[in-house]
């Protein structure tokens, strides 16, 4: 396995948004670009696919020309549910793909070297799953996940107990990929009006 393996994208945009006041949080703009927009800008050139995962009429994303895939699990069971959409998008439709990455549609600054340093790391220490981490927080959304993964997945989607994903996680012996913050936080998160108005300076620090 190298750094030229294929790895497929899928940006994770199923929230609700509560805190926003509901609706496709993603869709927020941002100095000139919907939120969304800059996620594909910054995912697009590390992957050899993209998907976006989003539940409801797709046809709100036609725009982006990237395939939708909803949740196969309903009501809502959050990211991990997400995660195994683009899974098993990934097994029937580009089989030889082994790894997919994950990224959050609200979180905009996420370094341009995330997929490499995460592919690294995954084959360094033989693990099946690899999560970014800044500022001492792990970043579950943003992680690199190996297609062996989608049992388990199924199985816990499946039960009644839906733990966090951040539990979750853990529980798969995953690897931690530390990224640089010392200028801005790349995975700087925005839930609230007031985060869309602090990113807003940020902007023009990212690299």
């Amino acid at each position: 396995m190298s750094n030229i393996e294929p790895v497929v994208g899928v940006i994770l945009a199923g929230g609700l948004a509560r805190r926003m006041g509901g609706g496709d949080k993603c869709l927020l703009p941002l100095v000139g670009k919907t939120l969304l927009q800059r996620t594909i800008d910054r995912a697009q050139p590390q992957v050899t696919k993209l998907l976006l995962n989003a539940n409801g009429n797709s046809l709100r994303f036609a725009r982006t020309r990237l395939p939708v895939v909803a949740d196969i699990y309903p009501n809502n069971r959050g990211p991990l549910a997400g995660i195994h959409a683009g899974l098993y998008w990934m097994h029937k439709d580009n089989p030889d793909a082994e790894w997919l990455v994950s990224f959050a549609s609200d979180t905009p600054f996420f370094p341009s070297d995330l997929v490499s340093n995460l592919l690294t790391a995954a084959t360094e220490s033989n693990s099946r799953l690899a999560i970014a981490c800044s500022l001492a927080r792990r970043h579950p959304t943003f992680a690199l996940w190996h297609a062996s993964l989608i049992k388990p997945m199924e199985q816990q989607l499946q039960s009644d107990d839906m733990p966090r994903l951040q539990d979750w996680m853990s529980a798969q012996n995953p690897v931690e990929v530390l990224f640089n913050a010392s200028e801005y936080d790349p995975f700087f998160n925005i839930n609230t009006p007031q985060d869309l108005y602090a990113a807003e300076p940020m902007v023009p620090l990212v690299k």
